[in-house]
């Protein structure tokens, strides 16, 4: 591996000037911080020291050795032609399903592959991660699989599931702070005074490494791919599968994929103002910067960096689990929304999608299937005006019938409309068989004399 390293500042956590070598070449090491009573720094000793940080750009060897150490207790998932999705996008569409590993995320390869390059000394003194979701869990996950003691400090917001997800490994959980930057800070105290080891979820080489074993993959399986889509949030998945793509096929093209609420490579690749904030279904992804280690690796190694609109991470959602019967996750399907946004960068190319995670609230799914079936036409919702006296809703309800719309839901109001006096205001939601049945239904309506306004997400349908 080739090191980097830098002095920082622990007050402005600024870069100050590089390390000269000494030596047979090698930098020279800061002075050692005073060690407390339990083994670790005190606080006290790093406000005295300026602190050393070591980035390691891995190379290929690492991620094959890596892949090696971590092929025993991983799942080998599959990458598989999607024949529906590559006749509907116009590309040769392969994707590679990383929500199949136990914990349903790539991020158990990192995880492992960095318990496995600790002593026993520390793996005695135990690890450390802050996370809300993934990464939590398959560090719980192995490090319990390892007898090696988990604490995870996780944001007081995040979603119980995940919490219990995560207990129920044997990690012990802290809960604190209401964003992952104020649960780092407590995680950065706990680990001073427990002596512990840090598991960073993607600014670390050995987790990067752990990442990258997902390109040897699919290079086994897909050897003439053309195009491999990955999904950047801290950019270690990226920067490992780049690194070990390119390395054995330099013509291969890597393109990134970033939710467009949270577009922060731009400002490394283009020189552009990054976009940070908003609610994303692609929580996975939505960090405020990629780390170091990606940040010397991305503007060499990637070809390209796309972003995704929230509709095309949710239609993305929604196909993969109705066509490839797979749950993914919005990070996770960030590599088919980006075919689903820019069909002609990949048409008739072949490519390979990582489907990386299907962590999904359930809550969430079940919005986002509805919305798609409404974008689809096959829920429909109509608003029209009837005369108030009775049998008319059941006259109604009779010619819908004829044409085989299933009304879901019925809103019947007589108060709150500007409707003439002795007439109501009905609002209809319909089960459909498409915007062509849709169609149907209108022609039967105005047929019977009924003049009605057809609405979607956006308002009214012309």
């Amino acid at each position: 591996m080739d090191s980097i390293f830098a002095f920082y500042s622990p007050s402005s956590n600024r870069r100050l000037s590089p390390l000269l070598a000494h030596g047979h070449g090698r930098p020279r090491p800061p002075p050692a911080p005073r060690p407390s009573h339990r083994g670790a720094p005190s606080p006290d000793s790093r406000r005295e020291f300026w602190h050393i940080e070591r980035r390691v750009k891995p190379g290929l060897e690492d991620i094959q050795q890596a892949a090696a150490r971590i092929s025993t207790s991983l799942v080998r998932t599959p990458c598989k032609r999607s024949r529906t999705l590559s006749e509907r996008l116009g590309a040769t569409l392969y994707l590679k399903f990383e929500n199949l590993q136990f914990t349903a995320s790539f991020k158990e390869r990192g995880a492992l592959n960095k318990l496995l390059s600790l002593s026993e000394e520390e793996r005695r003194r135990g690890v450390i991660a802050v996370s809300a979701g993934n990464h939590a869990q398959a560090v719980a996950y192995h490090a319990r699989a390892l007898g090696i003691p988990a604490t995870i400090v996780m944001p007081r917001t995040t979603p119980n599931v995940k919490v219990e997800n995560t207990r129920a490994f044997g990690a012990e959980i802290v809960l604190t702070g209401r964003d992952l930057e104020s649960a780092a800070l407590q995680a950065d105290q706990i680990q001073s005074e427990r002596g512990l080891v840090r598991v960073h979820p993607y600014d670390d080489p050995e987790v990067v490494c752990g990442q990258g074993s997902v390109a040897l993959e699919i290079l086994e399986d897909v050897p003439d791919a053309e195009i491999l889509v990955v999904p950047i949030g801290g950019g270690g998945l990226i920067s490992g599968c780049a690194i070990a793509a390119k390395a054995l096929r330099p013509e291969i093209e890597v393109v990134g994929v970033q939710a467009a609420r949270y577009d922060t490579v731009r400002a490394i690749l283009r020189g552009g103002p990054p976009v940070r904030g908003g609610s994303t279904i692609a929580d996975g992804i939505a960090v405020k910067a990629p780390g170091q280690i990606a940040r010397s690796i991305l503007p060499t190694h990637i070809n390209d960096v796309l972003y995704v609109e929230e509709q095309m991470l949710e239609e993305a959602v929604g196909l993969l689990l109705e066509i490839e019967k797979t749950v993914a996750e919005g990070a996770g399907a960030a590599g088919v929304a980006a075919l689903l946004g820019f069909p002609e960068r990949f048409r008739e190319r072949k490519v390979v999608a990582v489907v990386s995670g299907g962590n999904i609230d359930l809550l969430v799914l079940a919005s986002i299937l509805q919305r798609s079936l409404v974008r689809a036409g096959r829920l429909a919702r109509l608003r029209l005006e009837l005369e108030d006296q009775p049998g008319a809703l059941a006259t109604l309800a009779q010619c819908l019938a004829e044409v085989d719309a299933n009304i879901v839901e019925v809103h019947h109001q007589r108060s709150f409309t500007v409707a003439p006096l002795r007439s109501a205001e009905v609002e209809l939601v319909l089960q459909t068989r498409g915007l062509a049945h849709m169609n149907e239904i209108r022609d039967r309506l105005d047929q019977a004399g009924y003049t009605a306004q057809w609405l979607d997400a956006e308002g009214l349908r012309p």
